[in-house]
């Protein structure tokens, strides 16, 4: 008879290691008088500028996200208007992979409005590198070599005509 109580001896599993996640994130494209708003960005690195927006939360639709990053990063609310493009962000193939070389994100870009009366502001929930909001003269985007907008292709994005814009940019910076 086989003592059934006797504890078996079972090999561990295998490691289980999580795939890598791909962050969503929405962004917003504000042009008033031929300006584009963008966040400045500073610190221990040169200065650079953004378009507002951030990543998305589990739950949240891109409408939803856009909405709480600009509250958060321009203290506005806006009118999310129609799909602009989507571009990849994959870190490792691009200048800053000594930094973030493991990030991935996927950046859905919208056009925006201001709602009525709003004026773009640095708010205390702004990311903690973003030191400023700032109007760019489009007619200038080309030239901010020393003050870079990232992605650099949303200057050559803006610049060409609107029926030959692609929907989606690739992995760009």
């Amino acid at each position: 008879m086989t003592d059934t109580t006797a504890p078996v001896a079972v090999p561990d599993p295998a490691p289980v290691t999580a795939a890598r996640a791909v962050r969503a994130a929405t962004k917003a494209i504000i042009i008033r008088d031929g300006h584009l708003l963008v966040t400045v960005n500073s610190g221990e690195f040169p200065t650079f500028y953004l378009c507002p927006g951030g990543g998305q939360e589990h739950g949240e639709d891109a409408h939803e996200a856009l909405r709480r990053e600009c509250r958060e990063e321009i203290g506005c609310d806006v009118l999310v208007g129609d799909f602009a493009f989507l571009r990849d962000y994959i870190g490792a193939d691009h200048e800053f992979a000594e930094h973030d070389g493991d990030h991935h994100q996927l950046e859905a870009y919208f056009f925006c409005e201001l709602a009525p009366g709003a004026e773009p502001q640095l708010t205390s929930e702004a990311d903690t590198w973003q030191t400023g909001v700032a109007w760019l003269p489009l007619a200038d985007l080309a030239d901010l070599a020393d003050q870079p907008l990232w992605p650099k292709a949303l200057a050559r994005w803006l610049h060409s005509p609107e029926d030959t814009r692609p929907g989606y940019l690739g992995n760009v910076n």
